[in-house]
Order: C-alpha cells, then sequence, then structure tokens
C-alpha cells in the first residue's frame, strides 16, 4: 500500500466508531472520516468470533489486498476501518471485494471515474 499507513491507535479507532460515518454490509462494516492528512490511514478489525488466529488472519489478508489492489481509485486524506463479519470467512473473494467497494462508493469514498478502468 503505497498510498496509505496502517492505523494501530486504540483511541484512533473508537474516534472513528463513535464520530466517523458508517456502512453496513452482510460481510462488513466500514467507517471513514476525514484526516485532514495527505495520504489516508487503514485499520482492519477481526474479532474472535470470526475463530482461531489462522481465519482472522486469512480474512485480515484478504480485506487488505482488497484495499491494496484499489487503493489508486480511492479519495486521499481518510481514516478508514473495516470491521470483518463473521460472514466474511466463509464468503468467497469476489464477495468480499463486491461488499468493499459497494461500501466505499456509498460513503463517497471512491470519486465518481466511470469512464476510467484499473
Amino acid at each position: 500500500m503505497k498510498f496509505t499507513v496502517s492505523l494501530k491507535e486504540n483511541r484512533v479507532f473508537r474516534r472513528l466508531y463513535a464520530k466517523g460515518k458508517s456502512a453496513v454490509a452482510p460481510t462488513m462494516v466500514l467507517y471513514c472520516r476525514r484526516n485532514g492528512r495527505r495520504q489516508s490511514r487503514l485499520g482492519l478489525t477481526t474479532g474472535t468470533k470470526l475463530g482461531h488466529a489462522v481465519v482472522r488472519n486469512k480474512v485480515r489478508r484478504r480485506l487488505r489486498e482488497i484495499y491494496r489492489l484499489h487503493e489508486d481509485r480511492f479519495a486521499p486524506g481518510y481514516d478508514i476501518v473495516v470491521v470483518a463479519r463473521v460472514r466474511a470467512v466463509h464468503s468467497s473473494y469476489a464477495v468480499l471485494e463486491r461488499d468493499f467497494l459497494r461500501l466505499a462508493k456509498k460513503l463517497q469514498l471512491l470519486p465518481s471515474q466511470e469512464g476510467k478502468k484499473p
């Protein structure tokens, strides 16, 4: 991820949950808020309900890769937190990608560039 830094601080996550905008899909919840910087920050949350560490790490890797592949389409200057739900464990990569991009569009993180193909 060349345009993005990882979110790691608990207070930033809590502020996003409290004051950020959110959108919900069966596989994940996406929170976002402007951060006043040039670059975006991405945080991933996978609770123990999802399964053991191997399962949680697999979901995190998939979500991080989805973001990485579409990173250049995202508007810069946002804090983004993705909270994985239990359905994310059993969902295919294509379903996760579809939900992620749909939620990002709903929160206006993806500027409309219909003519541009990746």
